[in-house]
């Protein structure tokens, strides 16, 4: 990177095709990882972030003056495969993955931040935010003022990063597939639960893999979807894994 505006205010958006199916990996890290070519794909792309990034800020004595955010779109897409061996990522103990509006595996991916000087290392903040956020973060960063003639859905980050503010400014997070909306999230302050229901939830094929592998990725609408009333009803506080839906007949009220 050349930064021509080293001593002026800039903002760079690195959008990387790793970890990205088809996993294209140049030779220097083939049989690299453990964790086979997706495994491979991720030490590629943790070393263009750190020599190809991080290194040249430091070099720039940009350091201690610059915001870096990391995350990912989507979780894991778990459809991906060459013959058993999985393309797409794993989602740990999240249900679901990418193109699935609701479920966690899809939507709850880590954000890392970093601004020495300002934000302190190591601090680990189990709070749910947006990307949506990033555009007042940044607004906020340069100095400027978020438009006031619209809603704007997200949030400024920094109070939540500096400590300021111990939960974050969502209330309430809606989860879309594409234009329907198959989610909402409520995070209830008085007892900090954070609940969860679901309108409508892919159909998964096999039945029980968790996954849409008949049609290669599950879709938003149409047959593909169960549609759910009352909706489906999570404690994510107590079941992470949405694997035990709620009824009247299984929670005291």
């Amino acid at each position: 990177f050349n930064f021509r505006n080293k001593h002026r205010p800039f903002l760079l958006f690195l959008s990387l095709l790793h970890v990205h199916t088809p996993l294209i990996t140049t030779e220097k890290f083939l049989g690299r990882s453990r964790h086979g070519l997706y495994g491979d794909n991720v030490e590629e792309m943790d070393w263009m972030v750190g020599k190809s990034l991080l290194d040249v800020i430091d070099k720039e004595g940009l350091k201690n003056t610059t915001f870096i955010y990391f995350a990912s779109d989507h979780g894991g897409y778990l459809e991906a495969h060459r013959g058993n061996v999985q393309m797409g990522g794993w989602n740990g103990i999240y249900k679901g993955g990418k193109g699935m509006g609701g479920w966690e595996g899809g939507i709850r991916v880590p954000g890392i931040v970093r601004w020495p000087g300002v934000l302190p290392a190591g601090k680990v903040i189990n709070e749910l935010t947006s990307l949506m956020d990033i555009f007042p973060t940044v607004v906020h960063l340069a100095g400027g003022a978020v438009p006031q003639d619209r809603v704007i859905d997200g949030r400024t980050l920094l109070p939540l990063l500096q400590g300021t503010v111990q939960h974050s400014g969502h209330e309430f997070m809606f989860h879309y597939c594409g234009v329907f909306l198959h989610a909402v999230r409520w995070h209830q302050k008085d007892s900090g639960t954070i609940w969860k229901a679901h309108y409508a939830t892919p159909v998964f094929q096999p039945e029980a893999s968790g996954a849409c592998f008949g049609r290669g990725i599950c879709p938003c609408f149409g047959e593909g979807v169960a549609h759910h009333d009352p909706p489906l009803l999570f404690n994510l506080s107590q079941d992470p894994s949405e694997a035990n839906p709620l009824s009247a007949d299984t929670e005291p009220w």
